[in-house]
């Protein structure tokens, strides 16, 4: 295996770099030009010369307390840190003198006398900075007898007072205060870094220590989130990765991206042979600079699960036990299966499910599967339930169905307005670059119907909370474009050059109507009149104004108009085009724009290119060697009617599991029932399997190489950092089962994938795995006249060329509240788990979020005779479920919210088969339930849990 070798300088610099005006200075007799601000600890780093440090690290900003780091000057007096003094244009400087020697040593006396001497058994022996800073300043011996100490744990037969025993609470990582040397960097990196302020530093002078929370807190029950920052940080082992501690300092790496949310970060896999011992955030990835979360610094251990499939399985019956077979065998049973039906049933009532986990080069071949192979378009993607809007309202306002900025856009943003979106939750890293320019001053606005962190966590508040009745985003948008077109507040000048100005006039005249004005919808939405015109007015004055949204923007019945909304807010105050600005869709998984991207979807061919169009198929017909049908095929609901009906008969499903995620699950079931052949290929026998002939193990992340596209657009190599325990990555799979059909496809590795994507696709077409080596990652559009790629889009004009302003009509959803459901359920993420928790269910996550529970404001609950952890019964006109209820005013009186993480809780058996009238994506964020007290799980439930077993009888193996 050969690893990524890092094309950039990987070194600590010691302080962070700046931007300016550039400075010449001389360092021990080299010359250095470097940005105005920086410091001379980064200058010399920046000539080749190292000088000693503790407390300085180029993640965080210069601190100046350890004192190894001391320099001459000639002209001034002392000796300064460098990494706290700038440098001066003509400054000489001196990092070596017996002076300077002399300094450092006793400097790291004073630390190493209150250390414990335990390096070749220390977890981080070979992996200590504290170490190597003793080696550097030549210490080989401490003057000072030994006395009062942090280590030791009984001194004369009595209890050491200034012991504090080790902290083992976090299930990742180890606490242990006697390695401390109190340089702050952990406290630092926890504010400046994550934004959660969380440790401190308690005491002062010799009893100083690191503090997590309050007095009596630990690691797990402060306010820590486990992002791994301050682990990071340490440069002793008082914060140690218990996996380290486990299986020994790592000795190789590669650089791969994680393989959980949307904003794509990049990884350093850390290993011993094929033993994957940690994953660090690699400063140079350009989605997390350096950051991570604690899913994906941590949550890796589901790819050694046990319950991981590793063999293909067979069965007849979806009421038979599986049994394993060879690869060869499965292969002949699908194929059989497939042709039967096709000849039988007709070519159409085949189709395939692609996944937003998988790579790019993945989902092509599996939508090529179905256009070539299967010959049909009956393809579809996850991403059709959750931003499929984002695709069409996009499409139409801009030209493009993707965000406008990168993520160092959020760093020049006056104003933020976050919609239907939890970023501290689900999208965590994101999340602390935006904290961070919060912290800066920019203004927040965020309309959401409940009270995400966000609206108030330290150091930070919402400028304003329009907490909206679910279901009236529409309303609310248009009602903060009333405010801005009435009172003149919109740039007329960017409206006249940029977008049609005939649309504009006919948009303006609808949306000045007084029944938009916030006074008009205050009854409707819920939210103060006051405050939404408040709202509107500091987007459309406070400087630069970005939209950020998620899921509670696209998954409504009106998702798609609320896009388009969003998009006239950016257009009719000229924010769009340049940095700070723009509208930007987080995205729920780790490849939904790149699986988009890849014509998953049943009408669009790769790069949003409609099916029908005669010159875009005969690129893929010359190319294929079949012909292509103009038809768009069947979405996900339509396959699932069909099958009802009778008329869809096979589904290959990759990487996703329908029965848990989608909506109205008794519907999705009664569909996949309904089927003679249900492939799925997956890494664990999920809800989808249960209606599964034939199971195909897959490959996690860490065991393929591939891409993929995050939200901000950017392509990101996965690297292969062990080969696949199932004996194959995905994509192989994929292929194997083409060829069984008689395809003849030769792909021998991905790379070849993305090289017939780029020669197909135009906004692809400068992309290859050689420019990704060079560059780490680029953006799409990435073609001749973008050779290096595209951060921001719409600079000097829209995709579409003029931008289009589009009336957004409110339509009330069809799912209205009445006597026998006078509650709003609304859905979303939680920090530790991911999706329908198929990965993070099988690792310590869990400790955080063990089980679904629905929150209920204590004057809904007090009303049912409902108290804090009671089972309740979720009823709606769909179905009924049960889990437990904590009480909270995160949600207004009338709404409650759960999450979506566990199938036993099964959340979307209440939800209802309502969908956005453009794209089919599920409205999942309204449904009108009741809540009663109940004595534990439906009826339902334990019936489906007792179906779930039944289907998961695996045969053994015979002898």
């Amino acid at each position: 295996m050969k690893d990524f070798v890092i094309p950039w300088d990987d070194r600590d610099m010691g302080t962070p770099a700046k931007t300016g005006a550039p400075v010449t200075l001389t360092v021990d007799g080299f010359a250095v030009t470097v940005p105005e601000g920086t410091s001379v600890m980064r200058a010399a780093a920046e000539a080749g010369l190292q000088i000693p440090k503790l407390c300085a690290t180029d993640s965080v900003e210069a601190f100046g307390s350890c004192r190894l780091c001391v320099v001459e000057i000639e002209g001034r007096r002392g000796t300064p840190a460098s990494c706290t003094t700038p440098v001066a244009e003509g400054m000489v400087v001196r990092t070596q003198s017996d002076r300077l020697m002399k300094l450092r040593k006793g400097v790291m006396e004073l630390y190493i006398s209150d250390h414990p001497l335990d390096c070749l058994t220390c977890a981080a022996n070979g992996d200590c900075e504290l170490q190597d800073m003793a080696g550097a300043v030549g210490l080989r011996d401490v003057r000072y007898e030994a006395g009062d100490n942090h280590f030791e744990t009984r001194q004369g037969g009595h209890e050491n007072p200034l012991y504090i025993a080790e902290d083992d609470s976090n299930p990742y990582f180890t606490y242990d205060p006697a390695k401390c040397i109190v340089c702050s960097r952990c406290v630092r990196a926890c504010e400046e870094v994550q934004g959660t302020f969380a440790l401190t530093i308690e005491g002062r002078g010799f009893d100083s220590r690191v503090s997590a929370g309050m007095a009596g807190d630990d690691f797990m029950s402060s306010d820590c989130v486990s992002c791994g920052a301050c682990v990071q940080a340490c440069p002793t082992a008082t914060l140690q990765e218990k996996s380290v501690i486990e299986l020994g300092t790592p000795t190789r790496s590669v650089i791969t991206t994680c393989a959980y949310c949307g904003v794509g970060c990049s990884f350093k896999a850390e290993l011993n042979g094929d033993r994957l011992v940690r994953m660090t955030p690699w400063k140079h990835g350009k989605a997390n600079r350096g950051h991570s979360c604690v899913k994906g610094r941590f949550a890796y251990g589901y790819a050694s699960h046990g319950d991981r499939i590793l063999s293909p399985m067979i069965r007849d019956s979806i009421h038979d036990p599986w049994r394993e077979v060879s690869w060869e065998e499965a292969m002949a049973f699908t194929a059989r299966r497939l042709t039967a039906i096709a000849e039988t049933r007709g070519q159409k009532a085949l189709g395939v499910i692609t996944s937003s986990r998988c790579t790019n080069e993945e989902t092509y071949l599996v939508q090529k599967l179905a256009r070539a192979v299967f010959r049909n378009n009956n393809t579809d993607t996850c991403a059709r339930v959750c931003h499929s809007p984002t695709g069409y309202g996009l499409g139409q306002t801009f030209g493009t169905s993707a965000g406008t900025q990168d993520f160092d856009s959020v760093a020049q943003a006056d104003v933020v307005v976050v919609i239907g979106a939890n970023p501290t939750d689900g999208h965590p890293v994101f999340a602390s670059r935006l904290k961070k320019r919060l912290r800066q001053g920019a203004k927040l606005i965020v309309i959401d119907p409940r009270r995400i962190d966000l609206v108030r966590q330290p150091h930070i508040e919402a400028a304003h909370h329009l907490p909206l009745r679910p279901g009236t985003n529409v309303a609310v948008v248009s009602a903060m474009a009333h405010v801005i077109v009435t009172e003149g507040l919109m740039d007329e000048a960017f409206i006249r050059a940029r977008c049609d100005w005939d649309e504009f006039q006919d948009y303006a005249a609808f949306i000045s109507d007084p029944r938009h004005a916030p006074e008009a919808t205050e009854m409707l939405t819920g939210v103060p009149a006051a405050e939404l015109r408040a709202a509107a007015r500091l987007y459309a004055t406070g400087g630069n104004g970005a939209i950020y949204y998620g899921l509670g923007v696209t998954e409504h019945s009106q998702g798609s108009t609320t896009v388009m909304g969003i998009a006239n807010l950016a257009m009719l105050t000229g924010n769009v085009g340049r940095a700070g600005t723009g509208v930007n869709p987080l995205r729920g998984q780790n490849n939904v724009q790149g699986s988009c991207d890849m014509g998953s979807f049943p009408h669009e061919l790769p790069g949003y290119r409609h099916v029908k169009s005669p010159e875009v198929r005969a690129i893929y017909e010359a190319l294929w060697g079949v012909e292509i049908d103009p038809e768009p095929g069947l979405r996900i609901p339509n396959m699932l009617d069909a099958a009802v009906e009778g008329t869809f008969k096979a589904l290959y499903v990759q990487g996703e599991d329908i029965l848990q995620s989608d909506p109205d699950t008794k519907h999705v079931s009664a569909g996949l029932a309904a089927m003679d052949c249900v492939i799925v290929h997956d890494l664990f026998l999920n809800e989808t399997a249960n209606y599964a002939h034939v199971f195909l193990p897959g490959s996690t992340f860490l065991e393929k190489d591939g891409t993929f596209t995050n939200a901000e657009r950017r392509i990101n190599r996965v690297r292969e950092v062990m080969k696949p325990r199932n004996g194959y990555a995905d994509w192989e799979v994929t292929q194997l089962l083409a060829n069984a059909l008689g395809a003849g496809w030769t792909y021998t590795h991905p790379s070849q994938i993305m090289d017939e994507i780029a020669a197909t696709t135009p906004s692809f077409a400068g992309v290859s795995y050689e420019l990704l080596e060079e560059k780490g990652s680029v953006q799409w559009p990435c073609n001749a006249a973008h050779p290096e790629g595209t951060p921001l889009m719409h600079v000097d004009g829209f995709v579409r060329g003029k931008g289009r302003f589009i009336v957004t009509e409110y339509v009330p959803t069809d799912e209205r509240t009445g006597p026998r459901f006078p509650l709003l359920l609304t859905t979303g993420r939680i920090l530790s788990q991911y999706n329908v928790g198929a990965q993070t269910r099988r690792t310590a996550n869990s400790v955080w979020h063990s089980e679904d529970l629905l929150e209920i404001h204590p004057h809904d609950a007090e009303l049912r005779g409902i108290k804090e952890g009671d089972w309740v019964k979720l009823a709606s006109r769909s179905g009924e479920t049960s889990l437990r209820a904590t009480l909270t005013d995160r949600v207004a009186p009338g709404v409650v919210y759960t999450t979506f993480h566990h199938p036993g809780t099964q959340a979307n058996v209440i939800t209802t088969d309502y969908s956005d009238w453009a794209t089919n994506c599920p409205e999942y964020k309204v449904t009108a339930v009741q809540v009663s007290a109940s004595n534990g799980p439906t009826d339902w439930q334990e019936s489906y849990d007792a179906f779930s077993t039944r289907s998961r009888r695996v045969l053994p193996a015979a002898e």
